[in-house]
């Protein structure tokens, strides 16, 4: 089957821009039609003579350039695609793969070897990408829109993170609300600098760029120096980040001198629109961008779940600290316990539905049925609506943390701290921070004659968890004595909570003894 006859539509669009480029790694630029070309390859390959993967679960973890090419690929055979983080160590890469029941693993260059001991223990096989390019382009199957496309995981209340299964006309309902309310078009140029294992960096600047026919350019990792010298040598409309991004380019330019300041602050020119999302925007971050780039930053709201929801005005006023109006074909409300929208001004639970809302928890029916309420998807966060503007005040409950724009179980980290053969227990909480909207931060009670550095267990922790969930400060506790707590005076409210969650029976109200900061 040719290119163009290609089912899914993202895909089938592709077939208009030719040879125009679509992503652009360092020197490197592959065209529309180069990453059609790949993606058929990568599909015959993976089908080896088979007429349809019919939903079985591909994950895989490339270099960027490879990327598109990969998840097309897995789309077209009639896979699902399991985006891995190339930043989790070991343990969490396997929980995706065992989780998601993956039956097949694709990899390149240095992630081979990062796989091949997963690969191993699971007896799956582990393909790669090198080779699949030189697959022959065989017939590949219809995959109709309301077929699984994509998993992507997420935590949540309940520790361990979930699968987020969307369709693909789900897909494609996120990316033309976006496409809408953000006038894309194929004269778009963006810098990408997110992660490819997230919803910001997949729908809202990937899928969104490809599906407009514009250029995405690409870098390994995020380096703020660089993304500067970018800004000033290419001629972007577009650039998406998280506010802790745009911290450390605020910080870049601070202490460049002055001549580059100017060269950096007039690069900016160019664009048509920043937007900042993942996290809460800090207002004196939005002011001081606005000062040095004279843009004012679109805040927007969305969840793994969901796609986007709100979203200030391309066009129009963008309040500070707010999060605009609903998106094109998305319904929002605000509602109390009992399930009712409450008025203007009141308080409540942030409900969304829509064609992009996703299909449920992967093979977790209770806790997808538990999501929702009377057909709409319940946020777990609260919000205000003031003049037809929403506001999001937090997340109903302390259990999970957003920071540098990601969202990650307190109880997940918890449970892997408790492990540590010295630690009795433990308590981790969020707390607010400039940069990073929130840090992680945990609070432990050492076992009798026991002593931890931060350094110590944040070498620890990073051998088993992402680096945006090892905790960037500690508070030791010991166990409690009541005289010593009424003699003590005001305590703050991280090691309050530390205190109220430490729920070993043995450490009823541990008393907080030294607090240890890092970064």
């Amino acid at each position: 089957m040719k290119s163009a006859d290609c089912s899914i539509s993202i895909i089938s669009r592709a077939t208009c821009h030719g040879s125009s480029p679509a992503i652009v790694f360092e020197d490197h630029v592959l065209s529309y039609s180069q990453i059609l070309d790949q993606s058929a390859r990568i599909a015959s390959g993976l089908l080896n003579g088979a007429d349809d993967l019919n939903g079985s679960r591909v994950a895989f973890l490339v270099e960027k350039p490879s990327y598109t090419s990969v998840q097309w690929g897995i789309w077209r055979a009639g896979g699902i695609v399991v985006p891995l983080c190339e930043v989790h160590p070991l343990r969490e890469l396997d929980y995706v793969i065992e989780d998601s029941d993956a039956n097949v693993l694709i990899a390149e260059g240095i992630f081979i070897e990062r796989l091949e001991p997963i690969a191993r223990h699971r007896a799956l096989p582990l393909m790669r990408v090198p080779d699949l390019l030189f697959s022959s382009i065989g017939p590949l199957p219809q995959v109709g829109p309301q077929r699984p496309a994509m998993i992507l995981y997420t935590s949540g209340t309940t520790g361990k993170p979930k699968g987020v299964v969307t369709t693909h006309s789900q897909i494609e309902a996120q990316i033309t609300t976006l496409i809408e309310a953000w006038e894309w078009t194929s004269d778009d140029h963006i810098l990408h600098v997110l992660p490819l294992h997230h919803v910001h960096g997949i729908i809202n600047i990937l899928c969104c760029a490809l599906w407009a026919g514009a250029r995405c350019e690409t870098l390994p990792r995020f380096d703020a120096d660089q993304v500067w010298d970018l800004f000033i040598k290419r001629k972007f409309t577009l650039f998406m980040a998280v506010p802790t991004i745009y911290v450390r380019l605020i910080t870049a330019w601070e202490k460049a001198p002055a001549s580059r300041r100017k060269q950096m602050s007039e690069a900016c020119k160019s664009f048509r629109l920043m937007v900042s999302g993942s996290a809460a925007l800090p207002v004196s971050v939005l002011e001081k961008w606005r000062e040095i780039t004279g843009h004012t930053l679109l805040e927007r709201y969305g969840m793994t779940e969901i796609g986007m929801a709100l979203s200030n005005p391309l066009h129009g006023k963008r309040v500070p600290g707010a999060v605009g109006v609903p998106l094109p074909g998305v319904e929002v409300r605000v509602v109390d316990e009992a399930g009712v929208p409450v008025p203007e001004g009141e308080e409540g639970e942030l409900q969304v539905r829509g064609p992009g809302v996703f299909s449920g928890y992967w093979r977790r029916p209770q806790e997808s049925k538990e999501s929702f309420r009377d057909g709409w998807f319940c946020t777990g966060d609260v919000a205000v609506v003031d003049g037809g503007v929403y506001r999001v005040l937090g997340r109903k409950s302390i259990d999970i943390i957003k920071t540098g724009g990601y969202k990650v179980s307190a109880l997940e980290i918890e449970e892997v701290f408790r492990a540590h053969p010295d630690i009795a227990d433990c308590a981790v909480v969020g707390v607010e921070d400039p940069q990073w909207g929130e840090r992680v931060c945990i609070g432990i009670v050492p076992k009798p004659g026991k002593s931890l550095t931060m350094d110590y267990l944040r070498d620890w922790g990073k051998q088993r968890l992402a680096p945006y969930k090892v905790p960037s400060r500690m508070l030791i506790l010991e166990e409690p004595s009541w005289e010593g707590d009424k003699t003590r005076g005001e305590i703050s409210l991280f090691e309050v909570i530390c205190s109220s969650r430490i729920n070993s029976s043995n450490y009823p109200r541990p008393t907080p003894r030294t607090m240890i900061s890092r970064g």
